[in-house]
């Protein structure tokens, strides 16, 4: 299985060949408007040289439009740069239009794309106009069909400002992501600090305390070595506490819970470029022990999705349900991906139906989801009642 990502994030540079070719793709199927100007070339209406210097200026203006589009919306330009790179695009269907003709006019529509494409909304708005007017002024003085002027201002116009709404858009989602980093790094930072406020406070006291009586009983010897002995019983006490307290706090820190899961489910999934359909919220009257089960299977589960099934979507529900036995808390993690790979379970389910067994808990899998005949779909479920969810 392959465990790459092919689909290209919006925003995002392409990170391997089939993106790229992906990317290059939706940016060159626009290039299928340019029949006008080939049928023109291939007719034979003009001269030999006519001909040649046509098809080169074409293959120049179409090189020229994809580097500039292409490159721009990977990693922006130099702004002189992609200013003059405008310019030439401007001046090269300028002068293709006015010696070869009427079919020509509608390399304007692909300098009003570029225009909205790769520059800010406050030149683009008046920019991609001008290029329209352009187009209109040459139309009209070289006496071409009204018709074909006319059908072509629509084009321009809204492609154009079509391209500005998707920069736009692209520009917003890098923000977005941008954010969404350093909103995860503020909560690493929060955690930390939490952790070392924490840690302070349970043991700065057993510690100092420590510290005193191991000075003490330094005092006390030679000579009162019965009062020593009972400051040094004293401090393995306090100490053998702490380590209670640290063990019990480490525990707690490294503990999963659902709603944290849920959580990283969204993001992970999101991240992976998967459409993600996950609860927003979990019951509140799961014990610690089946939801702490459940919060690693959910972990696991949704690791193998984003790095082996290949899937479009994937949609996790928590559900009760009452049975003739109890109340049950189930799980489930549905994909649209590729499905079981027909080998024997991995690792990862494995460990899964081990610490299910620790609470009574059922683990079921199927190939296929409710929403379409392919995919993958886990089933846990656990019990809610009797004495399974307390902590030993």
């Amino acid at each position: 299985m392959n465990d790459d990502v092919t689909s290209v994030g919006l925003g995002s540079p392409p990170t391997n060949r089939k993106q790229f070719w992906i990317k290059l793709l939706w940016i060159g199927i626009w290039l299928a408007f340019m029949s006008a100007p080939v049928k023109d070339l291939a007719d034979g209406n003009h001269t030999p040289w006519a001909t040649a210097l046509g098809t080169l200026g074409l293959l120049t203006f179409v090189g020229a439009y994809l580097l500039l589009v292409f490159r721009h919306t990977t990693k922006p330009l130099d702004r002189r740069l992609l200013h003059s790179a405008i310019a030439f695009l401007g001046l090269l269907s300028v002068v293709l239009t006015l010696t070869l003709g009427t079919p020509w006019l509608v390399l304007f529509v692909y300098v009003a794309v570029s225009v909205g494409a790769t520059l800010p909304l406050r030149t683009s708005r008046w920019l991609i106009p001008v290029v329209t007017a352009v187009l209109v002024g040459i139309g009209l003085a070289g006496d071409h069909p009204r018709e074909v002027i006319t059908a072509l201002v629509f084009p321009a116009l809204l492609g154009g400002f079509s391209m500005t709404g998707v920069r736009q858009l692209i520009r917003t989602t890098i923000e977005l992501r941008e954010a969404r980093a350093t909103v995860a790094q503020l909560a690493a930072n929060e955690e930390r600090l939490r952790l070392a406020r924490d840690l302070h406070d349970l043991l700065g006291h057993s510690l100092s305390l420590i510290t005193l009586k191991s000075e003490l009983a330094g005092r006390m010897l030679p000579a009162h070595p019965e009062q020593a002995a009972a400051q040094v019983a004293d401090i393995e006490q306090v100490s053998r506490q702490a380590l209670i307290d640290v063990r019990s706090a480490v525990t707690g820190y490294r503990r999963p819970t659902l709603p944290g899961e849920l959580a990283g489910a969204r993001t992970a999934l999101a991240a992976a470029g998967i459409t993600a359909d996950v609860p927003a919220e979990a019951p509140d009257d799961v014990p610690e022990k089946p939801e702490e089960v459940l919060a690693w299977a959910l972990r696991e589960a949704v690791t193998n999705v984003v790095r082996h099934s290949g899937a479009r979507h994937c949609t996790v529900t928590l559900a009760p349900r009452q049975t003739l036995d109890g109340r049950l808390l189930e799980l489930t993690v549905s994909d649209d991906g590729v499905g079981p790979s027909g080998t024997k379970p991995g690792n990862g389910l494995t460990g899964i139906g081990e610490r299910l067994a620790t609470v009574d808990g059922t683990l079921r899998t199927s190939a296929g989801n409710s929403g379409s005949g392919k995919g993958f779909t886990l089933t846990l479920s656990v019990p809610l009642d009797s004495g399974l969810g307390s902590t030993e």
